[in-house]
């Protein structure tokens, strides 16, 4: 299972950046008398994009893989950050939404260790409910399972 923030704010940053574009262009062309200084306004989609480009790339560097009995949590490109947890060390799991999430079904979640002060944050996820529920679901399957390192206590 891998978990990555979601882009649906991203795509929709690129479509406004785009329209903005369009928009003037159109009005370029469609306007014949229009003032000189008027390209410029050019600029504003352009810095427009290359902050929607920063935070898409911002969001793609940050992932949660969960593979067995570890969850890892990865973020970075140039300087990374990268922590592996055991999932039965997860205690808890918090799943925090504000209004324009839950519209679009996104979230964001917190995973709390035993170790107290060890949390990950994910920031803006597609159903923040269900994978809490799944890495929730695993955590009590790894607990549970019979340990299979403790030798038999037979002779």
């Amino acid at each position: 299972m891998q978990l990555r923030p979601s882009l649906k704010f991203v795509k929709l940053s690129y479509a406004f950046g785009l329209l903005m574009a369009i928009a003037l262009g159109a009005y370029i062309l469609a306007v014949p008398a229009h003032p000189d200084w008027s390209v410029w306004g050019f600029v504003l989609p352009g810095v427009w994009l290359l902050a929607t480009l920063i935070r898409h790339m911002q969001k793609r560097l940050v992932k949660i893989t969960i593979t067995g009995d570890r969850l890892r949590y990865e973020a970075g490109l140039l300087s990374k950050t990268t922590r592996s947890i055991e999932i039965n060390k997860i205690q808890d799991v918090r799943v925090n939404q504000t209004l324009s999430q839950r519209i679009f079904n996104m979230g964001d979640i917190s995973l709390e260790t035993a170790g107290g002060t060890s949390r990950i944050e994910l920031d803006s996820i597609d159903r923040p409910q269900a994978a809490a529920d799944g890495i929730l679901g695993l955590a009590k399957a790894q607990r549970t399972r019979p340990d299979e390192a403790t030798p038999s206590s037979g002779v």
